[in-house]
């Protein structure tokens, strides 16, 4: 995973994405760790998203955002208070199901595959040439990724096009880690990194190069590369081609 758990503060919060990430692949958030909501204020809890937040409260991520003033990459903290429906008289009516909604709530890792996007709906390419030395796992405080590993300086591209939302070093245990968004729905994140060759906000297309593999954040050179899906990771290697090979959809 990113360099093991994530005691960080600001979490990424990825409205489309999620991880926590950010990404996270943190472990999972126990009852102590669920956020407050009521009315049209809901308190930030460990692990949750913009998506998330969405989700539990009926408040659209747009409306979030605008409501908060968070601009990409969406950053938000544990314990912070935002407000949700403009605090209109539907929030409080649904306070009582959105209650219900947040208990459910469950870490990216216990998501269950059945909800995980059809192979083939969108082509991916792979990130970077080398060797895959840790698995994506869906154990509790597993890789919430696959981990390549190179020569120092191989190339990094993007698995697809897309806009980039994240560029920096700011997330401790991920190095230079650069963030791609495509669409609405996915995320794809490149950590460890050498040289980045992208900015914020920039639109890339499939297969750029975006930087070179390196060992920042970690102990050793590879990529640690994520595909997230509304917010939950989902295992790379089940939606890339045969390395070497193009993508079949």
């Amino acid at each position: 995973m990113f360099a093991g758990s994530l005691t960080r503060n600001p979490i990424i919060a990825l409205s489309l994405l999620t991880l926590t990430l950010l990404l996270a692949g943190c472990s999972g958030s126990k009852s102590s760790d669920m956020g407050g909501y009521s009315g049209a204020v809901y308190t930030v809890k460990r692990g949750d998203t913009l998506y998330r937040i969405s989700r539990t409260t009926g408040t659209s991520v747009k409306d979030l955002a605008r409501l908060n003033n968070i601009s990409p990459p969406y950053t938000i903290e544990v314990g912070q208070k935002l407000k949700v429906n403009g605090g209109s008289s539907s929030t409080a009516k649904n306070s009582a199901s959105s209650k219900t909604k947040t208990a459910k709530v469950t870490p990216s890792y216990a998501v269950p595959q059945s909800s995980w996007p059809p192979v083939g709906q969108r082509c991916w390419l792979w990130p970077a040439s080398g060797k895959v030395v840790m698995p994506y796992s869906t154990s509790e405080g597993g890789n919430k990724g696959i981990d390549i590993s190179a020569a120092r300086g191989t190339p990094v591209y993007a698995s697809g096009a897309g806009k980039v939302v994240y560029v920096g070093d700011q997330l401790r245990g991920y190095g230079n880690l650069i963030m791609i968004k495509h669409g609405e729905d996915y995320i794809t994140a490149y950590a460890h990194n050498d040289t980045m060759l992208v900015n914020n906000g920039q639109n890339v297309k499939a297969g750029q190069k975006i930087a070179t593999m390196g060992s920042t954040g970690t102990d050793s050179v590879k990529l640690h590369f994520q595909i997230r899906y509304r917010a939950t990771a989902i295992d790379p290697q089940r939606y890339l081609p045969v390395q070497g090979s193009k993508p079949k959809c």
